[in-house]
């Protein structure tokens, strides 16, 4: 009975660390985006608004659809209205009057009423509408998701800059932790002044700043990307591209050639929606000037009694039933149906003048990329180039200090310029992805 115990304790002991272990993610960057893509709340929400929009289509369509309700009524009229009428009706005095109640203590009515819109053009420019409105949802769950598109790759290369950043710092700062302790047993034999290992002291200090500031950053930027993924904060999350081969990847100076159709542009087609919504408004403004059509049929029962015995064969029902057609025709409302057209004319003028400025900005921001692309390529070379230049100016100025032929000041920066021109190549990788991605959201690829 005891080993029973024991092994149930530690059954549920294990389902219980099971729970509580976290969910483990791994990303390439396309992996993260179609993640995003799915997983995102901004998406999740767009894709809601998708459905709340069929649904709003569903709902204007059934209004010209026919419609049935059915109603019950029930009075009581424990003190029944009464009228006066002459008392020699009964044989009383002339010029007298008699009170009389009409009607009986209980009444009841049940109903039903089938009613069909015939015409109205309210209603036709209400459908069409409602499917302009959808398209509207759908070009939003469409920026939405180019949008985080955008963010996550910026996201995810901040976090490998993180990662770059602190593998070269910790490079750094073994080389720096070398020279320092070789300067110090220099300085011990008395062949350099004590200021040399103050020096790269200060440069140390800095460095050890500096990464500990990097790893805080890369936690940031990591649960930052866990948020645009739609992945909880708590669960791990680990990016298996690199910088450099993201960098590589994106280097495509084909893109650089391509024509920008504007029409394709989201930003565009929500203008182009727009448009369509302030024409259908004047249209809907235009149709209140004509008139409507609708029919109805009723059927009915109502019964009377001064006891309640609606329910029992001995009651007695009388049936009723109507046909009504109604017809709304406009006549003169004062010229304000023609201050709302007017209004809804200049309205359309308006979007029409805004997608006009829309085209003209979204060519110029396309100029913009392109030249921030192409800029990016070109920092991307001199930083190499540069990176380069000052390690071999480092390398030396280590050599030199090694040998007693230079200071530690002139050590320290030229190892200031290394560090400088590192993190400079990291960014201008960074930068090439980056730019290359805000190219490409604006061709809608």
């Amino acid at each position: 009975m005891k080993n029973k115990i024991i092994l149930t304790l530690l059954l549920f002991a294990s389902i219980l660390q099971a729970q509580e272990q976290k969910e483990s993610y791994s990303f390439s960057l396309k992996q993260a985006i179609e993640h995003a893509i799915q997983n995102n709340y901004s998406v999740i929400n767009a894709n809601r608004d998708i459905e709340a929009a069929k649904q709003k289509k569903w709902e204007t369509t059934t209004i010209g659809l026919p419609q049935i309700n059915g109603a019950v009524g029930y009075v009581n009229n424990f003190e029944l209205q009464k009228s006066l009428i002459p008392a020699e009706i009964f044989g009383g005095t002339p010029g007298t009057f008699q009170e009389v109640a009409f009607g009986t203590k209980h009444s009841m009515n049940a109903s039903a009423t089938l009613s069909q819109l015939i015409f109205d053009g309210s209603y036709l420019v209400g459908l069409q509408s409602a499917k302009t409105y959808l398209k509207i949802s759908e070009n939003a769950k469409v920026k939405t998701a180019q949008e985080i598109k955008e963010i996550v790759v910026n996201s995810y290369g901040n976090v490998l800059l993180a990662d770059e950043s602190i593998l070269i710092l910790q490079k750094n700062k073994g080389i720096l932790e070398k020279t320092l302790s070789d300067t110090k047993e220099i300085y011990k034999n008395g062949l350099i002044e004590e200021e040399n290992v103050e020096q790269l002291q200060i440069t140390l200090s800095s460095i050890n700043s500096s990464l500990e500031n990097v790893k805080r950053q890369k936690t940031i930027a990591n649960d930052m990307l866990k948020l645009i993924l739609g992945i909880n904060l708590e669960n791990q999350l680990s990016l298996t591209d690199k910088l450099e081969n993201l960098t590589l990847s994106n280097l495509d100076l084909a893109v650089l050639r391509e024509e920008f159709n504007v029409t394709n542009n989201i930003d565009y087609q929500i203008g182009q929606n727009l448009q369509t919504s302030k024409e259908l408004l004047l249209k809907l403004e235009k149709s209140k000037a004509l008139p409507s059509l609708g029919a109805a049929v009723n059927f009915g029962y109502n019964a009377f009694g001064n006891e309640f015995q609606f329910f029992t064969s001995n009651q007695k029902w009388l049936n009723y039933s109507n046909l009504g057609i109604n017809l709304n025709v406009p006549i003169f409302s004062s010229f304000g149906r023609s201050s709302r057209t007017q209004q809804a004319k200049i309205a359309l003028e308006q979007s029409k003048t805004q997608l006009t400025e829309t085209e003209q900005k979204l060519r110029l921001q396309f100029e913009k990329s392109k030249s921030d692309y192409e800029f990016s390529l070109e920092q991307l070379s001199t930083s190499k180039s540069n990176l380069n230049l000052a390690e071999r100016i480092e390398n030396k100025n280590q050599i030199k200090f090694t040998e007693g032929l230079s200071s530690s000041f002139d050590l320290t920066k030229a190892q200031e310029q290394l560090y400088s021109a590192q993190q400079n190549y990291l960014q201008a990788m960074l930068d090439v992805i980056n730019k290359r991605a805000s190219l490409e959201k604006l061709l809608n690829k």
